[in-house]
C-alpha cells in the first residue's frame, strides 16, 4: 500500500503517522507542494499536512491542490487533513474559511459532538480531551459532513467526510521536533499571544503519547480491509 503526504513548508511533515505507516508496512511518498507540484493519484491514503499559509491565498498551487483534494473526496479515498490540510478539505467541499477570534495555539481543550459518539474513531475519546493547535483561519461544516469535535475559539475541530475522510483543525501527530520548529519559524505567533516557546512545550509534551495513540488508531482504521 502506499500513502501520499502533501506537505506545505519543510518544517511541518508527517509526524507520528509516518511511525504508524512504516509500523503496517506502508510506504510513504513526500510532496512539498507548493516547489514539487501534485502527484498522478493519491495513493491508497492521502494525508494533508499543515502549513502557514491561507486557503485565501491567491497562490495557483492552492487552486490546484484544493481541486485535487475535491477529486480525491468524491472518489471515496481515505484522506486525513490537518490545519491548514482541514481548511483545505472544507473549501474543497464548498465551505467557507475565515479567521478566527484569536490564534489558537498549543494545548486547547475540545468537545465531542453528539454525532461523534456513533463514528468508529472518536467513539473510543473521552468526551473532553487536550489537543495541539497551531492555527488562526476556521471553518463552517461542509454539506453533507458530520461534525465530530469543537472549541470556544472554533466551534467545528473535526468533521468527517463519507466514510473515510477526516478533517482535523488539531494536530495529532506533532512530535517534539515539529514543536520546535513551529516555535522557530512561527515566533511571531507566539508574540501575539504572549506565549513563550517554553510555555507552549512544557504545556504539550506531556500529552503527545495520548494524542500519537489516537494518530496511531486514526491510520489503523482508514487502512483496514473493507473500509
Amino acid at each position: 500500500m502506499r500513502a501520499i503526504c502533501f506537505q506545505h513548508v519543510p518544517f511541518e511533515g508527517p509526524g507520528a503517522f509516518a511511525a504508524a505507516l512504516t509500523d503496517r508496512g506502508v510506504s510513504l511518498e513526500r510532496y512539498l507542494v507548493p516547489q514539487d507540484g501534485l502527484p498522478k493519484d493519491a495513493g491508497d491514503l492521502l494525508i494533508v499536512m499543515g502549513g502557514p499559509m491561507s486557503v485565501n491565498d491567491s497562490d495557483p498551487w492552492i487552486a490546484e491542490e484544493t481541486a485535487f483534494i475535491r477529486s480525491v473526496l468524491l472518489a471515496g479515498t481515505p484522506v486525513i487533513g490537518v490545519c491548514l490540510g482541514s481548511q483545505l478539505m472544507a473549501k474543497a467541499l464548498g465551505a467557507t474559511v475565515r479567521h478566527g477570534k484569536a490564534l489558537e495555539i498549543g494545548m486547547t481543550p475540545v468537545r465531542l459532538t453528539a454525532e461523534a459518539k456513533q463514528d468508529p474513531v472518536f467513539t473510543t475519546l473521552p468526551d473532553s480531551f487536550d489537543v495541539f493547535e497551531w492555527h488562526g483561519e476556521i471553518f463552517n461544516l461542509p454539506q453533507g459532513c458530520v461534525p465530530l469535535a469543537g472549541s470556544t475559539i472554533a466551534p467545528l475541530q473535526a468533521f468527517r467526510y463519507g466514510a473515510k475522510a477526516y478533517g482535523l483543525l488539531f494536530h495529532l501527530e506533532m512530535e517534539q521536533a515539529g514543536i520546535d520548529a513551529l516555535c522557530r519559524e512561527c515566533a511571531s505567533d507566539l508574540m501575539k499571544i504572549h506565549l513563550t516557546a517554553l510555555d507552549v512545550k512544557g504545556a504539550a509534551i506531556p500529552h503527545l503519547p495520548t494524542l500519537h495513540r489516537f494518530a496511531d488508531r486514526l491510520i489503523g482504521h482508514l487502512l483496514a480491509p473493507g473500509r
